[in-house]
């Protein structure tokens, strides 16, 4: 006798709809959080965008509300004021949230002879500390959204150079994407009886500000080393996003997903 859940018709639409949720994402006015906000904004998604930046934050929402509903919140979250005031604002507006979306980052290039302190602070306080803060902060609106059979869900923006030791000199950040995979893991465990999930994604090279000056200077040496031959474009960053808010991904709890064609392997 076929089990009733297998019964189930399953729509290949319906299976990978987010339409109707609610999303914040950070650092969303450009690169890997501007693709990600885009996807959700033309699927139906109502999409909160945050970004340090004022200006470049109000344009790209601006944008993005061509296509899909998406709203401008400035925040430094660098700063718990910068923080509690996102917080507070996405409180303010809604009740419940069914998806956040941890990609604000920042990297910092140097030798090791000049690697300087603060940037160390900087870069972990980003990368990390306020990904698990504003995690924190967020839980009761997360968890007003999450159901047994659609949880809420928490993607983090890692990086493959948490994954394998980076090429150029960036120390701070390989280890901070490091530690943000394995807090991926760890709020898995511990924050799944509110149901919600929380899954990581970890980019190859995207066309981006931070990625920028490696393009400009090595982009044919990263491709050919690349198994796909090639870096990253905006679909392949959709795609997951869009998995993984889905109720295709609802069962997917404290994965960190490579999303590089291969290239940490190599």
């Amino acid at each position: 006798m076929v089990d009733a859940s297998i019964q189930q018709s399953i729509n290949v639409a319906d299976l990978f709809s987010v339409k109707g949720k609610i999303a914040l994402v950070t650092g969303g006015s450009r690169g890997i959080g501007l693709m990600i906000a885009r996807a959700y904004a033309v699927n139906g998604v109502k999409v909160y965008i945050s970004s340090r930046k004022k200006e470049a934050c109000n344009n790209a929402a601006a944008e993005l509300s061509k296509i899909g509903e998406c709203v401008s919140i400035p925040a430094d979250l660098s700063t718990s004021e910068g923080r509690a005031a996102l917080v507070s604002e996405i409180k303010r507006r809604e009740h419940k949230l069914h998806i956040l979306v941890n990609n604000a980052g920042a990297s910092w290039g140097a030798t090791i002879e000049a690697y300087p302190e603060e940037a160390w602070d900087k870069v972990m306080t980003i990368n990390v500390k306020s990904i698990f803060m504003l995690t924190r902060d967020l839980l009761d609106v997360l968890a007003r959204a999450g159901t047994a059979e659609d949880p809420a869900r928490v993607i983090n923006v890692g990086s493959i150079d948490g994954i394998k030791v980076p090429a150029l000199d960036n120390f701070a950040y390989s280890p901070s994407k490091a530690a943000v995979h394995h807090l991926t893991r760890v709020l898995a465990v511990r924050i799944a009886s509110h149901n919600m999930t929380v899954n990581a994604v970890a980019p190859g090279p995207f066309e981006s500000k931070m990625t920028e000056w490696m393009l400009k200077n090595f982009r044919e040496t990263v491709e050919q080393i690349c198994p796909r031959k090639r870096i990253g474009r905006p679909s392949d960053m959709a795609g997951v996003a869009l998995f993984l808010a889905s109720p295709a991904g609802a069962f997917i709890n404290g994965a960190v997903i490579p999303v590089d064609g291969g290239l940490s392997l190599t």
